[in-house]
């Protein structure tokens, strides 16, 4: 049990041991390519040859960064506004060309489907006209059915298929 605990530190003991933050922490294990991991209680650890990777990187960070530092205290204020406002250009472009693809394929996509929809609305005027004609025809034919069967009912059989036609009465509705 000795031996497993020294061969594994905490993230307490690696800030007090590199003398660093937790921020540094995570840009160091980025740089080196060090992940920790976690017991079986969900504690982060390291192992001792990933702190010592991290000590080392943090040594070559101190040594290349006087000469560093300088220079970018010097060049860091002009290249932000620069390079920010690039940015901020360029993403204003993307999202102008997304607005103008989207706003595109929308309205093709619109258009597309609407495009049968006049076809269909001169069909539903068509049909409706030739329903109207149909019930006008329905309501001729019923008349004149009523008016034939008035006609036919004034006929009396007399004998052997003969008819006698008897008075029409003015019942007929025209």
């Amino acid at each position: 049990m000795n031996t497993a605990s020294s061969k594994v530190l905490l993230p307490n003991d690696v800030r007090k041991l590199l003398n660093v933050d937790n921020k540094e922490i995570v840009e160091l294990c980025k740089k080196t390519s060090v992940s920790p991991k976690k017991n079986k209680l969900g504690q982060i650890y390291f192992s001792i040859d990933e702190v010592k990777k991290l000590r080392s990187a943090k040594t070559s960070l101190i040594t290349g960064n006087g000469i560093k530092k300088m220079n970018e205290k010097e060049t860091l204020p002009v290249m932000t506004k620069p390079n920010s406002q690039a940015v901020v250009n360029g993403l204003l472009d993307t999202l102008n060309r997304m607005e103008s693809n989207i706003t595109s394929s929308m309205t093709k996509l619109i258009d597309e489907k609407l495009e049968g929809m006049d076809d269909v609305v001169l069909e539903l005027v068509r049909c409706k006209t030739e329903n109207e004609n149909l019930k006008n025809k329905v309501n001729e034919l019923n008349k004149e059915n009523f008016k034939l069967k008035n006609i036919l009912s004034s006929f009396r059989p007399l004998f052997a298929g003969f008819y006698i036609k008897k008075e029409e009465e003015n019942n007929i509705l025209l």
